[in-house]
Formats: structure tokens, sequence, C-alpha cells
């Protein structure tokens, strides 16, 4: 299962104590207490595993080490350690109080220092002065920064495959990258998002729309945040749809309804199961289509010359890419 969305609470490590401390050597008499080492930082890390976000599942409170006491002959405190928590590219860091982006994880190996470690207190040795020779003063360390984030993650695709449910999206991704998506007769058979490479170009097969979905219908508003960062949209109609361009139009609303930059993406439409509808009917969907400058290509999965226009189609992209 694809853990897409988190909330926990991180914390940084405090600073160590300052030491009192005095040094017991003839002719050298005078305060030696060092400072205390800083806390820790939490860091978060990208990483390419799109189930990153499953540890966090039951843990939900991190803390990154303390800062070490300060001790005596001039030595400070040793830095607490950092504490990485890795999170999947494509991730968002919102701060949930002030409701702002906090980062956007879009390269693997991003490091994001989300609370900052705490300063370590001074020792005595910092407060001597002509009328202060033997200070007993010292400082304790500062607390780290504590946040309650969450994390959500967005997946970064070359394309994203949509359209409404059970209309062959996920068959098409299985036979053009070899990946491994549940596929049967019956709606929402997607139940989270799959992705498959081809030659490099990364497809995320998104779980079937309905209209309504932009409001919290159906499972697709899950997971129309995937299609924000897709950079082309293959967009699914069933040949052996009532109304293939009703079809059509009710997703591109919700995209719309969803974020209107989402209608920019560069866009390409496909008849889906054309070796399920007879020649004419593929005709007359295409001719549809055309009248609203839409051009529909006709696609079957078993049809190896129909899979090679697709695949052809495929090539410019990857060498865009390239």
């Amino acid at each position: 299962m694809l853990i897409d969305e988190v909330t926990i609470k991180v914390g940084a490590g405090g600073g160590g104590r300052g030491s009192v401390a005095f040094s017991n050597i003839m002719m050298s008499l005078g305060p030696t207490g060092g400072t205390g080492g800083w806390g820790g930082n939490l860091v978060l890390e990208a990483v390419p595993d799109l189930g990153a976000l499953r540890r966090f599942r039951m843990q939900k409170k991190f803390d990154a080490e303390d800062g070490h006491d300060g001790r005596s002959a001039f030595r400070d405190g040793v830095r607490g350690e950092d504490l990485i928590l890795r999170v999947p590219r494509g991730t968002t860091v919102y701060d949930t109080e002030t409701k702002e982006v906090l980062f956007d994880f879009t390269e693997v190996g991003q490091q994001f220092v989300v609370a900052k470690g705490g300063r370590g207190g001074k020792g005595n040795f910092h407060f001597r002065s002509p009328t202060n020779t033997t200070p007993k003063q010292f400082d304790f360390g500062k607390p780290g920064e504590a946040k309650i984030i969450r994390l959500e993650l967005k997946l970064i695709a070359d394309i994203g495959i949509v359209g409404l449910p059970n209309i062959g999206k996920s068959s098409f991704l299985n036979a053009i990258t070899n990946a491994d998506s549940k596929v049967a007769n019956y709606q929402f058979t997607t139940l989270q998002p799959h992705l498959g490479s081809y030659f490099g170009l990364v497809l995320a097969d998104l779980p079937g729309l309905i209209e309504g979905a932009s409001e919290g219908k159906g499972l697709g508003y899950k997971f129309l945040k995937h299609v924000e960062r897709t950079k082309t949209i293959f967009h699914f109609v069933d040949a052996k749809a009532v109304d293939p361009l009703l079809d059509y139009e009710v997703i591109r609303k919700e995209l719309g309804a969803y974020n209107k930059e989402l209608l920019k993406k560069p866009e390409f439409v496909f008849i889906s199961r054309a070796d399920e509808v007879d020649d004419k009917r593929i005709k007359e969907l295409v001719k549809l289509f055309a009248k609203k400058e839409i051009k529909a290509v006709p696609l079957s999965i078993i049809d190896d010359g129909k899979m090679k226009e697709v695949k052809a189609l495929l090539g410019k992209l990857v060498n865009k890419k390239i």
C-alpha cells in the first residue's frame, strides 16, 4: 500500500550545558569550564524509494541527539548526532502550524534541515574578567527546534495516465513497461498509483477518476495531486463507451476543478480497447474528437500496428527528455 501523506512531530537536539571547572595546576589557576555541544539537527533526505513514508505509519515522533555537556580543562561538549529521516523524491514538507511549504524534494539526495539543533551553553571560562577571576556562572544549552510537519508525496512522472475507471490504463502500462499493475473487469481495480519505465521515461497509472472527484467523490480525489507533477498526460477514453467525448470532458472538468494548471499540460488522447469494436465505430470516434480539434489515436495492446504508433510517440518523448 502506498503511503503518500503523514503527519509527524520532529525535534532537534538541545544544546549541552556549560561546565563549571577550575584548573588545579599551580600558577595556572582559573576557570576551565568548556562549552556544551550543539544539539543535532533533524534532517530530511530524498530517496528514490516511493514507499519510504511507510516507516511513519506507527512512529510519529522523532528527535535528534542532544549535545553533550561541557567538561573541565577547556573541553567542549561533543555535538549531538544529526537524525536523518528519508522521504521519497516528490515529497512536499508543510508546517502544520503556519501552513507554509518548508521544502519541496524534487531530486534524489537533496537534504533539508527541518529542525535546527540548540546552541550549547557557555562554560565558566567565558565568564572570567578582571573583577571575576573565579566565575561560577554557566549557561544551560538552548532547546532545539520542534515542529509538527506534514509530508505529502506527489509522484514525479514523465507521463500520467488518466481516465475513467476500468478502461485499460493498467493493461497498457503492463504491456508497455512490464509493470505489474492489477487488472480486472470492475471499477477501481487500481487502488494506488503504479509506475513503469519505458527507456527511462517514467509512466504513472493513476487510479480512475469519476465525476465529482475534485469534490471528494470516489477514489480519484486522493490521487489528483499526483497528476500535478507529471509532465505529460495520456488521456484514455473507452471505445465501447456510450459517449467517449462526454467521458473525456468529465475528466477534463475534474482536472480543471482541482487545479487549472493541469489543463495546460501537453495531452495525448487514446481510444482504448479499439480491438473490441469495429473499424466503422473507430472512424466515427476519431471524427467526433476531430470536430473538437482533438486528435484521438486508436489503441489496442493486442494490435502490433497500433502499439507501434504509441511506441513511436514515446520514443519522441524519450528523445526530448534526453
